[in-house]
């Protein structure tokens, strides 16, 4: 099994993990008989899969060749930035008005400007 078969499998597996604990999750938030104790820990208990998924990213990066990395880091360098001026001009924007965006827009915003970043570095070396 090659290295990038392997991190696509593992990955789906994290991410299916994460969609039936976040289905859970809100499924038993809805429940009201669940105790205001537990509702924090119920919340948050999708992170656990999310952290599977970061550690599958952390171990695919660490299996890659020089060149590999250089191109990731150039895609997760372009999704820094452009993840922060996005935001952080947007929060300008809330400033005269603009409607109030949550905490979850971040994640799909670096998420596709890494997909963006990555294509625009592997045609650079390629």
């Amino acid at each position: 099994m090659t290295n990038g078969s392997r991190y696509f499998k593992e990955l789906f597996a994290s991410l299916v993990i994460y969609a039936g604990v976040l289905t859970a999750a809100i499924w038993l938030l809805r429940v009201p008989s669940i105790s205001a104790g537990w509702r924090p820990a119920i919340a948050l208990a999708p992170m656990l899969p999310m952290a599977g998924c970061c550690w599958v990213i952390l171990r695919q990066l660490r299996r890659m060749d020089e060149m590999q990395m250089r191109m990731q880091l150039e895609a997760l360098g372009f999704s820094f930035a452009g993840t922060a001026l996005l935001c952080m001009g947007y929060g300008f924007l809330e400033g005269v008005g603009y409607p109030r965006v949550t905490m979850f827009w971040v994640w799909p915003i670096m998420a596709t400007l890494w997909i963006i970043g990555g294509f625009v570095a592997r045609r650079r070396y390629q």
